[in-house]
């Protein structure tokens, strides 16, 4: 195993496990992308193992803090802790995140357990050369009937990684359905967003859904429908405004099999164009979630994410109903707590609402957050009440 030495030590002492390219003492051009390093200062004390990639500015990402091999029973004894984690929280149901990254020790793995099917993405180049020993690993701790590989990221692009999509065990014909609270929700795990569902809203959505009590309500940027199942399995209508024809066909799919069907309108439009029409026309609602997309997926482009922010969030608290509620959410971890705060004071003061905030919230327990990495918390939900 080669060598790398940092001549910057304050950011991985702190806790964290990256290093970027410009903390080394040399460029990282002659390893091998992917290869397993040591990691030393300048003093030739050792920091710990990790994987290299020079063509990546994050260099390398730490493994492990000790001098221990990194083998099938290293990856066996994280996934294990991972369990744990979860089962000691009595997270552990028919579906959750199984492994989360960096929050979970493991960065640029992630495993999502839905049902009888396991979706695993490989973001890194390191983690990819680990491929053959996870996919076992899932197979062997987690008995899937199915397993699916999401390479199709675009985070796999910063490391010189192709996408791609590929069904490893099992079939993908057939969608796994999950529970939620009372409901039952398909997954497509092949061809959905991220791994298929949105688990890091699970518990914001259960949460949001005991505010509600009946009304007519908007769930922006719909996908599968989850925000407006739950707020319609308490007696409300809900319109499902989505730009993709297949969200909105999984939407409908999920609302027949709750019997929530006549609860459940389908729209397909750009959101931004249906909040200005919307206002034009003069509607009001009871409830809106705003669930976007990560507008911010670069600190380049933060200025103009929190712009955006600003905008869709005047656009929809324009449309509450005095005392109606408003569950919004930034999914980007470079707008922190703070920022998307901000934002949405300004979005108000456009709007000419003045909101209070009834929680706070972050992504659901099974996608930890490690204090030393604040990368890992990517997800604020606020719930507004006029």
């Amino acid at each position: 195993m080669e060598k790398a030495f940092l001549r910057r030590t304050h950011r991985i002492l702190g806790g964290h496990p990256w290093v970027f390219s410009n903390e080394l003492t040399k460029s990282p051009k002659g390893y091998e992308p992917g290869s397993l390093v040591r990691v030393y200062d300048t003093r030739n004390t050792f920091l710990g193992i990790g994987y290299i990639n020079p063509n990546s500015l994050i260099a390398i990402r730490l493994l492990s803090r000790r001098d221990e091999p990194v083998d099938a029973d290293f990856f066996r004894n994280r996934i294990m802790a991972a369990l744990r984690y979860r089962q000691d929280l009595g997270l552990a149901s028919d579906s959750f995140r199984v492994v989360n990254s960096e929050g979970d020790f493991l960065p640029g793995l992630i495993i999502d357990k839905y049902a009888d099917t396991a979706s695993v993405q490989f973001l890194t180049f390191g983690m990819e050369r680990q491929k053959e020993t996870v996919l076992g690993l899932v197979d062997e701790m987690l008995a899937p009937a199915h397993i699916v590989v999401r390479n199709d990221s675009s985070a796999r692009l910063l490391e010189g990684l192709p996408l791609h999509k590929e069904v490893v065990k099992g079939s993908a014909a057939s969608m796994p359905v999950i529970t939620e609270g009372a409901l039952r929700l398909g997954v497509d795990v092949f061809s959905g967003q991220k791994t298929g569902f949105f688990l890091d809203q699970r518990e914001n959505r259960l949460a949001f859904s005991r505010y509600v009590n009946g009304g007519d309500g908007l769930d922006l940027f719909s996908y599968s429908g989850a925000w407006a199942l739950q707020a319609a399995a308490r007696g409300a209508q809900v319109s499902c405004v989505d730009s993709s024809e297949a969200a909105l066909a999984l939407s409908a799919s999920n609302a027949e099999m709750n019997g929530l069907s006549g609860r459940i309108r389908p729209v397909k439009d750009d959101v931004f164009t249906f909040l200005k029409n919307e206002f034009d026309a003069g509607m009001l609602y009871d409830f809106i979630v705003l669930d976007p997309p990560a507008f911010v997926k670069s600190s380049a482009k933060l200025r103009e994410g929190l712009k955006g922010y600003r905008e869709i969030n005047g656009g929809a608290l324009r449309l509450v109903k005095p005392g109606g509620l408003l569950a919004t959410s930034s999914c980007s971890y470079h707008v922190d707590r703070g920022a998307f705060l901000d934002t949405l004071h300004r979005a108000a003061r456009d709007a000419g609402r003045s909101p209070r905030v009834l929680e706070v919230r972050s992504q659901a327990r099974d996608h930890p957050v490690l204090l030393e990495v604040p990368e890992t918390e990517y997800l604020t939900c606020v719930f507004l009440k006029m």
